[in-house]
Order: structure tokens, then sequence, then C-alpha cells
């Protein structure tokens, strides 16, 4: 389906006054028929064929009323003629099409969790349960402004196997028309639904954190690649795939964002566990090699100055009681000896 733009529409006022104008030359004739009846002695066909002229044209002459939209900035409206797609209109304006074009929209009554779906009334004639009738009007505009969709988190195993909370927000927007309308049955649903399955084809390929021989960008070599730590990356990855799921509908996926990002709560509290271990384990890696570079630099002063000769076994003795100086938790007590070295 190819979008057809109509131009030269732009004469919604132009009509208006022309249907106001001849409904008032139509009343005009029906007074001046009822006129010459009682005041002429033409003969009766005469007003009695303008009567009859006047009051067809009278109940024609407001059928192009029906036909006036008026569009305001990025809206468009796409028209139909007895079923058949004759083009769609766009820009701010007052248009006057054919009276008998019905505009369509699938997704005019869908609401989701995105910008713009505010609360409008819904065409149609409503019964509810307790008996109460009610008449809304339905708004078949599509928006071609960018609108941002917010889903639901969603719980996906990474690809380690963890189940993962995450969700999304996509920025999108409305591109062709004719797409959006006729190849989809709701391209609002349809983007909901493209979004989760692109998220979890995506989500699937990366670690929550950084793990080893892990290979993320399909290149067979294992990478760093995380949902933690390449935020990023991932969004595009979801971006491109949702895009490539979205084409054939008529839209365009601007942006794509990770919102939230959290194990699920079954497994959170054991890896919060982990990375509480790791992150002491690096800092005791980190405390023990500044240690170890201390006390090579202190016996390598000790032996250029010859401040003192010592033997292998105080050595050891000095090494042992450094270390365990620099890498304890407490403040070191030492221990004064008052009397011989040995």
């Amino acid at each position: 389906m190819k979008e057809i733009i109509l131009k030269n529409k732009k004469n919604g006022m132009r009509v208006l006054f022309t249907c106001i104008l001849v409904e008032l030359l139509a009343i005009a004739g029906i007074v001046c028929a009822a006129i010459i009846d009682e005041s002429t002695n033409l003969p009766e066909f005469v007003w009695v064929s303008l009567l009859v002229l006047s009051l067809i044209v009278a109940f024609i002459a407001w059928i192009p009323l029906c036909g006036l939209r008026i569009l305001k900035p990025q809206e468009a409206l796409v028209l139909t003629l007895f079923g058949k797609y004759v083009g769609t209109i766009k820009g701010e304006g007052f248009y006057a099409v054919n009276p008998f074009c019905s505009s369509v929209n699938p997704a005019a009554k869908t609401k989701l969790s995105q910008s713009g779906d505010v609360t409008r009334p819904n065409a149609g004639l409503n019964v509810s349960e307790d008996g109460n009738i009610s008449f809304e009007v339905v708004d078949k505009k599509i928006s071609l402004k960018i609108m941002t969709l917010n889903n639901a988190r969603q719980k996906i195993n990474d690809c380690l196997g963890n189940p993962v909370e995450i969700g999304i927000a996509v920025m999108w927007r409305v591109v062709d028309t004719a797409k959006a309308v006729f190849n989809v049955d709701n391209y609002k649903e349809y983007l909901s639904l493209q979004c989760d399955t692109a998220l979890r084809n995506v989500v699937r390929i990366y670690p929550y954190d950084v793990a080893p021989n892990i290979d993320t960008t399909g290149d067979g070599q294992a990478d760093d690649g995380s949902l933690r730590g390449s935020s990023e990356v991932v969004a595009q990855r979801i971006r491109d795939e949702i895009q490539s799921r979205v084409n054939e509908a008529g839209l365009e996926i601007i942006e794509a964002r990770i919102t939230h990002l959290a194990y699920a709560p079954e497994i959170a509290s054991v890896m919060l566990q982990r990375q509480q271990a790791s992150a002491i384990i690096d800092a005791r890696k980190m405390i023990v090699d500044g240690a170890v570079g201390m006390v090579e630099m202190a016996l390598q002063r000790l032996s250029e100055n010859n401040t003192i000769t010592l033997d292998e076994e105080r050595k050891a003795a000095m090494v042992s009681n450094l270390l365990v100086v620099l890498c304890g938790n407490r403040d070191a007590q030492p221990v004064v000896n008052s009397g011989s070295l040995y």
C-alpha cells in the first residue's frame, strides 16, 4: 500500500460560504414562490416549479458540508470512498473533501501507556451495564507527532539464565499513514507487541553483569558486553530490532532507552551478596598488591642504605609483620622488645 497525499484541498472556507449562500438563495426562492402564488396572476406551474426547485436545492446544498475537515499541525486523515483508499490529507488547515468519504483509523480507541493517548471520548452510542446510555464522538485523526511508548516491565532470562526485570521507553512516530492503517490491524497494539518481542530477543544475548567467555556481538570472540555496563549498545540494538519489525507498519523508531533494570526479586538478595563478595575480593587483592609493593620497597631501601643487615629468617619475620600491619582490618598493636635483638 502506497501513501497518496491529497493536495489542493484547503478550500473548506470557500465551500462553507458557497453552501450558506446557496441555502439562503433556496430560502429566498421558497419565499418568492409563496409571494407569487398570493399576489400575482401568473400560471400555477411557475410558482410551483420555483417552489419545488428551491426545496430540492435547500435539501441538497448542505451535503458538501459533510466533507469539511479541520486538521491541526502534525495531524493526518486517511480517507476511503466506498471501501477504496483515495488518499491522505496532512498538515493544518480547513479542508473540503468528497462528502461521501469516510476517515479510517483502527487504532483510534486504543489506549496504551504512552504519551499522546490522552483520555478522549470514543465514538458511538454506548450502553453501560446499569442501563445508562451515552453518545460519544470518535476522533479518527492520526497523530504524526513523536510519542513515547512505556511498556510494562518484563521478566526475562539473560544469557546465563538469571531472571532480570527490564523496562524500556520507545520514542516513535507514524511516517506512512497508508501502511499504518491498511498493512496491520492496529498499529499501536502491533508496535507494543513488537517492542516486547524485540526486547526479549536482545536481552537473551547479554548477561546482567560482565561474565567470562560470553560473546554478545556474534563475532566468535568473548567480550565485556553486559546489560548493566553496555546500556547504550543494548538500547541501540533494541531500537534496530524494533525498527526492522515495524517497517511494514509505516512506523519510525526514533530512540529506545532502558528505564528499569534489576534482578528478579527471587534472586536479588543472592546476587547482591555475590556482588558484595566480588567487591570484597577485589578490594583485598588491591590491598595485598599494595602491601607487597611497600614491603619490597622497604627491604630495597634498607639494603641500599646499609641501615641494617638482616638474615633471611629476620627478613621473613619482617615481611610477615609488615603484611599483618598493612593488610589487617584493625589498627596494629605493636609489641616493643626492650631486650636483645635475638
